[in-house]
């Protein structure tokens, strides 16, 4: 919906009330937009509407679409905060920042039971349950539980226990005490429930003073068997110990967040759980977020959205961008009625704690492009970007195959260039071409893209289709890496052959901004697309493989050179070893009895040759 189609909020507006509380901007449908909240309605909803110059991109194409806005007044911003999150995980607003997955994640429950259990489950419910997590999939929290298991065996089923019963398996495997049958005693039980709890907060050393004080009881009385089954266990402790990475001596408990965006707008968050020092792991959350979305609203948008629910809220959250100051106390005040507790949020800029949050950091973009490529082999996002880029560059069909063109020179020498082919959204690697520059001299990057593209085109014209058959199959879009000058050098050249339907852009990598004929302005393809993530790594892929052919003929005549510098080898003696040879590898691994059967080679020549190379 245009501005000037939307209804005059002036009135409405003015009545606004200064106090907090949560507005929701609206389109002509009714659908929700986006979720906001204030600690004074009035400034921060009549702000929307003022001058659009102090306004980032994101603020300007949400007002665009706003046709209608409501308000939720609350008497905190606390409250509003609260407020915000709920409405946000019930409408998924398209311009909020929010978790991508609206599923809860999976968390491990100490059971409030006489005889208590450990289970995973997805709900968090006031029943005097121990709650530990989350996880971000079912198969780490079911690790972890069989990881337990045999440390602490508890029981799994859920029958009511008499001491009576009849024993089951787990039993014999000792992955259960059995309380069923009064096999353990109940204090006995419970501290293995205890040790398992101290365990999973990061505090396994303070259980293995007690485990081996009841290993040499156990030996003492001679009961071996219970003593064997005790020293095994610590084993497994200590080893678990071992691997987990004592990274703060001060044994600190914190949660470090820290922030990953992509090129195309992707972004995600990594939380590291640091227990009494030691990182016990981390886990990975992608958002729903924009290429123009600073760190710190992501980081703010996702403090509020994931410890809403989550089970544990530590002290102090160590963030990797500084949330601002108004934001941060908000945040802080709701976090520490969250745990009962005082909870603080920190950026740190030096020392062990910011190389914490840095290692995090890492993490989180390794996970992210893992993230992405994953994503992009899913058949619905790839055809989603060829629809989205036909629909940008106004192609009459869909790029099922796209060409794109490099060049690659180092100082005006060995100047090369690549044809790769991509064909719906994937590289098709036998298809590649490359390109030894011939006709132009020294570094002229718009005559060498001339030359490419004319002699690709000229030889799907002249081919009768059967002899060279792999030069007739057309692209449906061809992209040159480089901006205008590039373009025009391009259709210069499809012009000279008579190819002048093809459709055809230019990607200038400074800004990602994409030429095309006739169009004076650019074209920027919206950050958090599909389509820019594909033609970035089409261009990529181009100029990974330019590169790659410049210094292979580098190499190349650097090692002719040599053989020009050997004294009485000219140009037919050269031709007479490349003949027997077949390739200068082969002539400089030959040894001088071979290089001297070669005609016209003597004893002083290959002896020569060889000193050489």
């Amino acid at each position: 919906m245009s501005t000037s189609a939307r209804p005059d909020f002036s009135q409405r507006l003015r009545a606004l009330a200064p106090s907090p509380g949560v507005y929701l901007m609206k389109d002509a449908e009714g659908d929700v937009l986006y979720v906001g909240k204030a600690a004074r309605l009035r400034d921060r909803v009549r702000s929307y509407f003022a001058s659009p110059k102090g306004h980032d991109a994101k603020t300007r194409e949400l007002v665009k679409h706003i046709a209608d806005f409501a308000v939720i007044r609350t008497d905190t911003e606390t409250e509003a905060l609260i407020l915000e999150n709920e409405l946000i995980k019930r409408y998924q607003p398209k311009y909020n920042i929010m978790l991508k997955d609206s599923k809860t994640y999976p968390y491990l429950k100490i059971t409030n039971e006489e005889w208590p259990r450990i289970i995973s489950t997805r709900r968090i419910v006031d029943d005097g349950g121990r709650y530990f997590g989350p996880y971000t999939s079912a198969g780490s929290a079911h690790r972890t539980l069989n990881l337990l298991n045999r440390l602490f065996p508890y029981r799994k089923c859920d029958k009511k226990i008499t001491g009576h019963d009849e024993v089951c398996l787990y039993y014999h495997l000792r992955q259960c005490t059995a309380p069923c049958i009064a096999a353990v005693d109940r204090p006995t039980y419970m501290q293995a429930l205890d040790q398992a709890a101290h365990f999973l907060n990061g505090n396994a050393e303070a259980i293995l003073d007690p485990l081996r004080e009841e290993m040499a009881q156990a030996s003492d009385a001679w009961n071996f068997e219970r003593a064997a089954d005790l020293r095994d266990r610590i084993a497994s402790i200590e080893h678990v110990i071992e691997r987990q990475k004592i990274v703060s001596p001060s044994g600190t408990n914190a949660d470090i967040v820290a922030v990953a965006q992509g090129a195309g707008g992707d972004a995600a968050v990594q939380v590291g759980f640091l227990r009494n020092g030691k990182l016990l792991g981390s886990e990975f959350f992608p958002m729903q977020a924009r290429i123009d979305d600073p760190p710190e609203e992501i980081l703010a948008g996702f403090i509020g959205q994931f410890y809403a629910d989550a089970a544990v809220v530590p002290p102090i959250l160590l963030t990797g961008a500084k949330i601002a100051d108004g934001e941060a106390t908000v945040l802080g005040e709701w976090l520490t009625q969250r745990r009962g507790g005082k909870v603080e949020i920190v950026t740190p800029q030096r020392g062990q704690k910011r190389q914490l949050v840095e290692m995090v950091a890492k993490s989180a973009a390794e996970n992210l492009e893992q993230s992405r490529l994953k994503h992009l082999s899913d058949e619905q996002r790839m055809t989603a970007a060829l629809t989205e880029l036909a629909d940008a560059l106004d192609l009459p069909r869909l790029p099922r195959r796209i060409e794109c063109f490099d060049i690659s020179t180092l100082h005006g020498t060995n100047t090369v260039a690549s044809m790769v082919v991509f064909e719906d959204g994937r590289p098709a690697k036998r298809e590649y071409r490359r390109f030894a520059i011939k006709t132009v001299e020294g570094t002229d990057d718009f005559a060498s893209m001339n030359e490419v593209i004319r002699r690709r085109f000229k030889r799907a014209a002249e081919t009768d289709g059967d002899n060279d058959a792999k030069w007739t199959t057309l692209p449906d879009l061809v992209i040159v890496d480089g901006g205008k000058g590039q373009l025009g050098a391009a259709l210069e050249a499809l012009d000279e052959v008579g190819w002048t339907e093809q459709p055809i852009a230019a990607l200038a990598k400074e800004n990602e901004e994409l030429f095309l004929p006739g169009r004076p302005e650019s074209i920027l393809l919206p950050r958090d697309s599909q389509a820019l993530f594909l033609v970035q790594r089409i261009r990529d892929e181009a100029h990974r493989f330019a590169v790659t052919f410049h210094r292979q003929r580098r190499s190349r005549a650097s090692l002719q050179s040599k053989l020009d510098d050997v004294p009485g080898v000219g140009p037919k003696r050269r031709q007479a070893l490349m003949k027997q040879f077949g390739s200068l590898k082969a002539i400089k691994d030959a040894s001088v009895d071979q290089l001297e059967q070669v005609p016209g080679i003597t004893a002083a020549i290959a002896t020569q040759i060889k000193a050489t190379l």
